[in-house]
């Protein structure tokens, strides 16, 4: 398939998959936004016991040649590389999966009952959406087309 018709993101996250593997990080995200006038392709890397700005420019350095020679990206961007951070977001199945029991909030576009964000233990995916466990040991489940944003906690008072 054509790398021009797939989304940026996508192709940049499969080019860097050698790249990250060679200097023993992984990709948690890719995202490619445009910021004011500025496109910007945003890597996210980690790795066991966490990453440095080391890290950060080694990937750099290794993943421009090659996405020189790819060329994925017609606009002009800037690249960026960075931790996910300790209050990750999560948008990938396989980050619910890694972060199952872990503390969360959820942020949802619209209000519902009144409230934006809610906080709780991270349960299984369903098929009905995400699930949470709060601090009562009552579930809530958030359809995802009604959710904004799941971070993880850095703190969890329980």
């Amino acid at each position: 398939m054509d790398n021009k018709k797939r989304p940026v993101a996508e192709v940049c996250w499969e080019l860097a998959l050698p790249v990250a593997d060679q200097l023993a990080l992984e990709i948690w995200d890719v995202r490619f936004v445009k910021e004011g006038a500025d496109w910007i392709l945003r890597y996210f890397v980690d790795k066991d016991g966490g990453i440095g700005i080391e890290d950060c420019a080694a990937f750099s350095r290794a993943i421009s040649p090659v996405l020189d020679q790819a060329d994925p990206i017609g606009p002009s961007y800037c690249l960026e590389v960075s931790s996910p951070g300790i209050e990750r977001e999560l948008t990938r199945p396989e980050h619910f999966e890694v972060c199952e029991g872990c503390a969360v909030i959820v942020n949802l576009i619209r209000p519902m009952d009144g409230q934006k964000e809610f906080a709780g233990l991270l349960c299984p995916l369903s098929e009905a959406g995400v699930v949470i466990e709060n601090e009562d040991g009552e579930t809530q489940t958030f359809d995802r087309k009604a959710i904004a944003s799941v971070r993880l906690m850095a703190d969890w008072d329980e």
